[in-house]
């Protein structure tokens, strides 16, 4: 007993299990999360090692060198890539695609721990740490007052309203920027120093043996213990000053005396503002595990009673993922609804009758609940990508229930018993639809098992249109003939509908009616004229198909479609050693603008830049426009108003782009090329020589060569023979001046539970030339201080501030964005041009950027294309037991993508791994008419006659074919006009379906019944041929069985 006669004969039985994937759906829907994308782990770890007061080359040199060794030999190793810059080595090291990070990490600290013993001993512990996506604050929050001081808000910010943060559930880190710490600067002149034949390290030496309390044990007195402990810590900048110091003679001086002791501020290093007023910006990261939307939630509920308790500061969120993610999903969750609304009108259009549009109208949220399910189990977040495949699917749940329902409702008119119809009526498709599933289906395998950034956007997507697919078949098999064998028993109307004692008739959905059987009569002339003139027919369809190749080139080629989420990110390069005064009349004046800009809802400022490998050179500027709908202008229209409006400053190098949290992830530049050598003299002179080439290009509107400026720096060579006569090492040098000239911090002071640094330095003059540098004086190990000049001498020189090698070869990268929406065409011609330019011996370029993932994707879906169309073909073949009728059902197919591209031409849209996608799911989805098509000729070939059975089969599937077909499209539509927040990604997807759908509907319709045809006439000869032979061999045989009969 198959499915369908198992739920006509129990009904209650399969309306409790109807009602369990119901309640579990619901259930499910409330708890799934929701996210913006699916989860991405890439196969990417990253090495930090600090090495303070170093420059590049030695970081390179003395870090960087030996860890790239160590780490080449990590196993499954791909790309190896390193950034030396002024006190920091960081080497990122890529894997493939299927590595198992946390055993690559354990690897590379294995590697590391080989070489640790050659590393500087004043260099960090390596710290290795995988590549997360989540790093990145998921909220930005600035903290204004007009009643404190910047240094009274950061205390109380770090104090005061930090904890509360780092205790929201799924919050992972906080980090404070834009404020200015409390510190005793003690200073120094080399004058009293010397007088008193002091130094600073010996100071600081005194000032930390000073400030301590130790426990110095503890006494018996009978019935008790007394602790003892020796209390020496200053309780504030008055103790430090009056510290006694003994000086070379034993006589005393107090501290205060010889140096300057003050309680204030460090200097400010960083300004941060929020909407043009001074601020505390305050960064969330979340736990990797967690989900973004809730641990934002949680954050807005801390900040809301946050700002109850403290009046007198203002919170403003200047940025908030979980905004953008619930507008994307609230969005495409619309779009969905839209579209199985548009499905079900459909439906009703053509049934005509509301019963039998209700019974169809039960699969769509009886599919998707069932779905819900199963990806609840599977941890499937909802995120644009599963949702986009809840759309995409919503129109293609319906297609399994049209196709059984319309088939007893054909039944149910001729047999008059609707028990019986919905039994035989679902037993006669039921190898039909689940074929043509299995076909559906099909086409996501070789997706789900491919590699690449393809796999990691759309696995999820592939695995949600499965599971809702294999659903709405279930549903098709059991509830559909169950509720048609109750529903049916009557008279089934499709001219009124009844409501109550009283009758309505179809007035204008009757017309559509007549149209639908115009368009039948008509289908029925065409296809017999069709079939008389089949080779017109298939010349005609050919002409099309080649003609319709050309639009390939036409419609452009992109990554992804770039998404308006409403956010602008200003980044601002200034010179090496840009004062900080300067840099912010700088930014003032680009904070002035963007506040007079419409569209914009916060402006957000800071001098710290979020990148690990940026300089104090940069500047940033975050800008949050107001929602899609009270903005007439895009995201990238307002940039580009940005663009030009910056253009003339010239005391900074300004770049304003659209920002994209996904496109984020394969980088911003349309091509990037890394010019690779050994000599960075040679790199930077062919990285100049590209640029002028690539700019003389029409198609280039930007090329940019990443080299920072060098920085200026003053050399310090020891003489070792004149050092070690006075016992000093080069370490003891570096130590003495970085001391003098940056400081050291020698002790903390405890005031009120806050500690505060106590600083040593010189005072400005004292460090303020080479010449007073000169006069520094240095202690060596005999007791003897003596003049830095003495020992060394100084050289001026400029050192690059950044290094970086690919697989252990130096590079510098070239930036170039093309003009327009595709980046493909522009980027060939870019290649080019670099091509043919004539490399010195031991250099050349390495393709990178938007360009070569994008080449990489495509190649990855294309495989999946081909291996798709191979598996369906083989399902066919298998299906139809026979290999030409599986070539005549796929040739639907070629048609299908000719449509597809032609609508992309037709609307303006590129082909992107979004439109890709969509080309494959047609696949899987042109097939099924086609197979339903065959299936009904094959059953009635014998009956009527072959050209009968292929005209009854195109009338007797004409209907539900232009129902299945239509409800698909309507279903798209609202995806398709790509509105509401990342609606611009999605859309390129529904618009290549819809173009392939109705394309191959038509080649479905008239050219498989012509191909049909053929075959069939193919067959008929080689049959009648071989009759024929066999005939004429009989005959052979009984002339000489004649033959022999007489000579016997």
């Amino acid at each position: 007993m198959n499915l369908s006669n198992l739920s006509i004969k129990r009904p209650v039985a399969t309306i409790m299990l109807l009602l369990i994937v119901v309640v579990l759906g619901v259930f499910s829907v409330m708890s799934i999360p929701l996210d913006l994308m699916p989860s991405i782990e890439l196969p990417v770890a990253m090495v930090m090692t600090t090495y303070s007061n170093s420059s590049p080359e030695e970081v390179e040199s003395m870090v960087t060198e030996p860890l790239e060794s160590a780490l080449a030999a990590v196993e499954g190793l791909e790309t190896l890539i390193s950034y030396s810059m002024e006190g920091t080595s960081i080497v990122a090291v890529q894997f493939d695609m299927d590595t198992d990070m946390d055993f690559a990490t354990l690897d590379m600290r294995e590697k590391i721990a080989l070489v640790a013993d050659y590393l500087p001993d004043a260099a960090s512990e390596p710290m290795v740490m995988k590549m997360d996506m989540n790093s990145m604050p998921v909220v930005q929050l600035y903290i204004s007052s007009e009643e404190m001081t910047l240094a009274e808000l950061n205390e109380k910010v770090e104090n005061n309203i930090v904890p509360y943060f780092e205790r929201a559930s799924g919050v992972a880190s906080v980090s404070v920027s834009g404020g200015v710490e409390e510190e005793v600067a003690i200073k120094f002149s080399q004058e009293e120093l010397n007088l008193y034949g002091l130094t600073l390290s010996t100071v600081a030496q005194m000032l930390a043996a000073e400030n301590i309390n130790l426990p110095s044990g503890s006494i018996d007195r009978g019935a008790s213990e007394v602790v003892v402990r020796t209390i020496g810590e200053f309780d504030n900048a008055d103790d430090i000053a009056n510290l006694p110091i003994t000086i070379a003679d034993r006589s005393i001086v107090r501290l205060g005396d010889i140096a300057t002791v003050t309680q204030g501020y460090q200097e400010q290093e960083s300004i941060t503002r929020i909407d043009g007023k001074t601020a505390i910006g305050v960064m969330i990261s979340k736990q990797s595990d967690a989900n973004t939307v809730d641990v934002c939630d949680n954050v807005e509920e801390v900040m809301a009673s946050l700002e109850a308790s403290n009046p007198d500061m203002t919170f403003t969120i200047g940025s908030n993922q979980a905004d953008y993610i619930k507008a994307s999903v609230s969005s495409v969750v619309q779009s969905a609804l839209e579209g199985g609304l548009l499905a079900i009108i459909v439906v009703f259009l053509f049934l005509r009758n509301m019963r039998t549009t209700m019974i169809i109208a039960v699969s769509i949220p009886t599919s998707l609940l069932a779905a819900f399910s199963v990806m609840k189990l599977l941890d499937i977040t909802l995120n644009l990508v599963t949702l986009c495949a809840i759309t995409i699917v919503v129109g293609m749940l319906v297609d399994n229930s049209i196709v059984v329902l319309e088939n007893i409702f054909r039944r149910r008119q001729e047999m008059g018993d609707a028990m019986e119809a919905a039994r035989v009526g679902s037993t006669e498709i039921f190898t039909a639809i689940v074929m043509s599933t299995l076909t559906t289906i099909m086409v996501f395998i070789p997706i789900a098992m491919s590699d690449g950034i393809a796999s990691m956007m759309f696995k999820e997507f592939c695995w949600t249109i499965v599971i809702a697919l294999v659903a709405s078949l279930i549903v098709s098999v059991t509830v559909i003939p169950m509720l048609c064998s109750r529903i049916m028993r009557g008279t089934v109307s499709t001219e009124y509908i009844r409501i109550g004692d009283r009758r309505y008739k179809y007035k204008l959905i009757n017309k559509f009616g007549d149209f639908i059987e115009n368009v039948k009569f008509k289908y029925e002339k065409g296809i017999r004229w069709a079939l008389e003139k089949r080779k017109k027919v298939i010349i005609s369809c050919m002409l099309i198909f080649f003609i319709s190749l050309g639009f390939i080139m036409t419609v452009g080629f992109e990554l992804l479609p770039e998404s308006d989420e409403g956010s602008i990110s200003i980044s601002a390069e200034f010179p090496y050693g840009t004062p900080l005064e300067k840099k912010d009349v700088v930014m003032s004046q680009i904070e002035d603008y963007v506040l007079t800009v419409p569209e914009v809802e916060h402006i957000s400022m800071s001098t710290d830049s979020i990148s690990s490998m940026s300089t104090s050179n940069s500047a940033t500027v975050t800008i949050t426009l107001v929602d899609r709908s009270d903005r007439k202008r895009s995201s990238e229209e307002v940039a580009s108003e940005l663009r030009e409006a910056f253009a003339d400053i010239t005391d900074a190098d300004i770049e304003a782009e659209a920002s994209s949290s996904v496109m984020g992830m394969f980088g911003s530049s349309d091509v990037s090329l890394m010019i690779k050598g050994q000599d960075r003299e040679t790199l930077e002179s062919i990285g100049y020589d590209l640029v002028d080439t690539v700019k003389a290009l029409d198609c280039v509107e930007s090329a940019l060569l990443d080299i920072t400026e060098g920085n200026p720096e003053i050399k310090v060579k020891i003489d070792r023979t004149t050092a070690s006569y006075y016992g000093i090492t080069a370490y003891q040098l570096a130590g003495s001046l970085s001391s003098a000239i940056s400081g050291t911090t020698a002790t903390t002071l405890t005031v009120d539970g806050t500690d505060i640094d106590v600083n040593l330095s010189l005072n400005e003059e004292a460090a303020s030339s080479v010449e007073s540098m000169k006069q520094i004086m240095i202690t060596g190990s005999y007791g003897t201080s003596v003049p830095v000049g003495q020992i060394a001498t100084f050289e001026y020189d400029n050192a690059p501030s950044l290094i970086q090698r690919d697989n252990q070869t130096n590079y510098i990268t070239l930036n170039v964005d093309v003009a327009g929406n595709s980046a493909t065409n522009g980027s060939s011609e870019v290649i080019r041009a670099v091509n043919s330019y004539m490399f010195p011996d031991g250099y050349y370029i390495e393709e990178s950027g938007v360009y070569d993932q994008m080449m990489e994707a495509f190649g990855s879906l294309f495989k999946a294309l081909i291996i798709a169309i191979a598996l369906v073909f083989l399902l066919l073949a298998a299906q139809f037991e026979s290999v030409t009728l599986a070539f005549v059902v796929i040739m639907a197919v070629p048609f299908a993508m000719s449509g597809a591209f032609l609508m992309m031409f037709l609307t303006g849209t590129s082909l992107s791994m979004t439109s890709f996608l969509g080309l494959i799911i047609l696949v899987g989805i042109v097939v099924n008419n086609s197979i339903l098509l065959v299936e009904f000729i094959k059953q009635n070939e014998e009956t009527l006659g072959i050209k009968e059975a292929l005209v009854q089969a195109g009338m007797m599937r004409l209907r539900p074919i232009l129902m299945s077909c239509t409800t698909t499209v309507v279903g798209m539509i609202p995806l398709s006009l790509g509105l509401g927040e990342g609606g611009e990604m999605l859309a390129p997807m529904a618009i290549s379906i819809i173009g392939g759908l109705i394309a191959s509907t038509l080649v479905t319709l008239f050219l498989i019944p012509i191909l049909y045809d053929i075959i069939n006439d193919r067959k008929n000869k080689k049959k009648l041929k071989q009759e024929e032979k066999a005939a004429h061999t009989a005959e052979l045989e009984a002339m000489w069985a004649k033959e022999d009969a007489l000579v016997e």
